[in-house]
């Protein structure tokens, strides 16, 4: 899906784009590359700073939920799509898995 960057939502505070300590850990770690959320909390080249590490987002786009691939979804720190499609729907319900609900995909670096 593409959509152009001057139509892109403002975004939120990159502070609450991860909020999790278990994502956190797995973002340190190296386990876990990019956070998908229904909203856009930052641009490429944006920071924050997670357990005193400083890390920078990379790309930034949107995506429909049909379009994840088991790589994308080990890139969230999941061994393939229908583990990160069971942990999405156990937090936010059953409902929340609209294959045209559009994400917005966060790729990580730790600097």
């Amino acid at each position: 899906m593409e959509l152009a960057k001057q139509n892109w939502p403002d975004k939120y505070d990159i502070n609450r784009l991860v909020t999790i300590q278990n994502d956190v850990d797995k973002i340190i770690g190296g386990k876990k590359t990019s956070v998908r959320r229904n909203d856009r909390y930052a641009d490429p080249g944006d920071s924050m700073t997670l357990n005193g590490r400083t890390v920078i987002v990379e790309h930034v786009f949107p995506q429909k939920l049909r379009e994840i691939t088991d790589d994308d979804a080990r890139q969230e720190g999941y061994s393939d799509l229908e583990e990160y499609k069971s942990g999405i729907t156990s937090i936010h319900g059953e409902d929340v898995w609209d294959p045209e609900q559009v994400v917005w995909a966060h790729e990580l670096k730790v600097a």
